[in-house]
Formats: C-alpha cells, structure tokens, sequence
C-alpha cells in the first residue's frame, strides 16, 4: 500500500498515465499502467493491489510517457521510469537506429517513449551500474530514475541535480521518492 499511497501523493505532477510494479520474489515482477486523464489514479489501480505485491515496487505519474516499463535484457529483467528532458532525444534514436537489429515500439504520438530510450542506453553497457552512468553522460538534459531489480532498487539523481532523489526511512524499511512529499506522508 505504501508504493500505491506513495505515487498517489504524486498526482500534482502529471494528468495523463500513472504506472506501478513490483518484484515479488515467488510471482516475479508485475506492472500495471492506466490513463489517469479522465479518472483519479486511486479509483483506476485500487483493484489491481490484489494482485500487486511484493518486497519492492516503484510507481510514477507522468505527463509524458506511459511508464514504468519492464525491461528484459542481457541485464536480466528490470523495470524503469524516469522523470526529466532530453533534449538530444532524436540524436539518440537517429544514432541507435544507425546500427541494425536495433527498434523502438513508437508511443500513438509517434515518440520514443523516454524509459524505452533510457533503457537501450543502460543496456549498451556490461552491467547497470556502468549502463546507468553510460547513459548520464550521453543525456543531454535532465534524467532521475528509478530502476527495480530483483534485488531491490537503484535510485539515480540528474546528474547536474537539477532533479532530487529523496530517501525516507522508518522502522518498517525505505522509501524513494522524487519530491520529498510523500516522504513526509508515507
């Protein structure tokens, strides 16, 4: 309930799809996303915390992109989102798709979805830690992510710090956020 509430307190941010997922270790990972732009985000994922658990989740609210998204790769699988600007986004695709074997599944607006993008630069790279700090120094703009693994999760600041990553503890575990609202409330 915590990363439902949690990305709840979120919703100032964004009016138009609200994601969750989770990695519970019997079941593997899960995710759920919906359009929030004509119904409140509680009232469209309530029923899907019944199916929904786990020792680790993320959520997010975006304007943008329909996130987060599980990714399978020579990584293994994670699930990411992100909140920022990149500016050199067509660059990117331009030069990714420069090489073969390489695609995007476009969004109904005909963009890249920025975590899709984010992702094939993490995965360019040996492990994530290299993948994730690859993809810093080829962003240009703003990135704050968050990867779930199946051992947990990477929480990543911009770069530049333009865009804060948060960590809440208490005596039940942590919490990530990108604001420190829900934080001060969870």
């Amino acid at each position: 309930y915590e990363v439902f509430f949690g990305t709840d307190y979120h919703s100032h941010l964004g009016t138009k799809r609200g994601g969750l997922a989770f990695y519970n270790k019997e079941k593997g990972f899960s995710r759920q996303i919906h359009n929030i732009e004509n119904t409140p985000f509680r009232t469209k994922f309530e029923n899907d915390l019944n199916t929904m658990n786990g020792s680790a989740g993320i959520g997010v609210i975006s304007d943008t992109d329909p996130q987060p998204l599980l990714v399978t790769s020579h990584l293994g699988m994670f699930a990411i989102s992100n909140v920022g600007i990149i500016n050199n986004m067509d660059e990117i695709v331009e030069k990714t798709f420069s090489a073969p074997g390489h695609y995007f599944l476009p969004m109904s607006s005909g963009k890249v979805n920025s975590s899709e993008l984010i992702a094939a630069l993490i995965n360019r790279r040996a492990t994530l830690v290299e993948g994730i700090k690859y993809a810093q120094e080829v962003i240009d703009g703003t990135c704050t992510m968050l990867l779930l693994t199946n051992d947990g999760i990477i929480a990543v600041r911009d770069k530049l710090g333009r865009l804060p990553i948060l960590i809440g503890k208490n005596e039940d575990g942590y919490c990530v956020s990108m604001e420190s609202f829900a934080c001060q409330k969870l």
